[in-house]
């Protein structure tokens, strides 16, 4: 199995979309303090900007690109991979980072459903379809890592076209992790990230300061870290609040569900509320 320090390193490419802030923008600086050339895409000039800013203070102006892009459209995503190639000339780490997050209902303005599936969605996808095949052909170890949610496994009622978004990336993200081992010669693994509650420009709403259960973007990417160095490839990060274990119930009792032929949320039906907490606190 490739070492992810062999991947993580001087002379190597990361590209992160969402790449100007949050979990995105830890990532990169964290790349960058390792010695890799980092190309961050995302909307707003202004933002973006900072960003890069920030990184060539970490590794210099010759390793750092930044461009305006958007990942709902193929092509801009497209254009992103000339220019990264022509300056950098191939690419170790695709992180499809960039997600919105609006608020829907099943019967709510369809663009709202367009743009948040759009961006979560097609944009990893348009992304591993865009850089994969070239990251394959150059014939060095490499990551892609989508980011999902919680929320695309366990579904909670509020958000669904949010949770169609999330639960296609993890979806998708196992199909090319088999297909990855499974292409003669790839040295390229996938990797779904799986963040708790993270205090960023998507979470924070109204808050100036983070909350007490959230944990910040720099923690999330420290464990991600750890998790790429295990070969994880569900990497389930818990928060100052929610602990591994009581993901792993949660998750569990949602595929209950299904096999025990229970109304669809049962968690947050009336008629099963009292079971899913007695579940949830017991003891083995």
């Amino acid at each position: 199995m490739t070492k992810i320090q062999d991947i993580i390193k001087k002379s190597n490419v990361a590209v992160i979309t969402g790449g100007a802030s949050g979990i995105g923008l830890a990532a990169a600086k964290h790349f960058a303090r390792a010695g890799m050339s980092v190309a961050i895409a995302d909307l707003g000039g202004d933002r973006l900007a900072t960003a890069a800013e920030e990184l060539k203070a970490i590794s210099g102006e010759e390793h750092v690109l930044a461009v305006e892009t958007d990942v709902a459209q193929k092509e801009s995503l497209e254009a992103l991979e000339r220019t990264v190639i022509q300056r950098f000339g191939r690419v170790h780490i695709l992180m499809n980072n960039a997600g919105i997050g609006p608020e829907t209902s099943i019967f709510s303005a369809q663009a709202n459903w367009d743009s948040l599936l759009g961006v979560n969605l097609l944009g990893v996808i348009h992304g591993v379809r865009t850089f994969g095949q070239h990251m394959l052909a150059h014939g060095e170890p490499g990551l892609i890592i989508n980011t999902g949610s919680k929320q695309g496994i366990t579904t909670p009622p509020g958000n669904p076209a949010y949770n169609v978004s999330k639960a296609g990336v993890k979806v998708f993200t196992e199909a090319l992790e088999h297909e990855l081992r499974n292409t003669e010669g790839s040295k390229i693994s996938a990797h779904l990230l799986i963040p708790g509650f993270v205090f960023t420009g998507l979470t924070k709403g109204d808050r100036a300061e983070k909350p007490a259960a959230a944990w910040t973007a720099e923690q999330t990417v420290d464990f991600m870290i750890e998790s790429l160095e295990r070969g994880d490839f569900y990497i389930l990060c818990p928060d100052n609040d929610v602990a591994r274990a009581v993901d792993e119930r949660r998750m569990a009792w949602a595929m209950g569900d299904v096999i025990e032929n229970r109304p669809p949320l049962s968690r947050w039906h009336k008629d099963y509320s009292d079971k899913f907490k007695a579940y949830l606190e017991r003891k083995e």
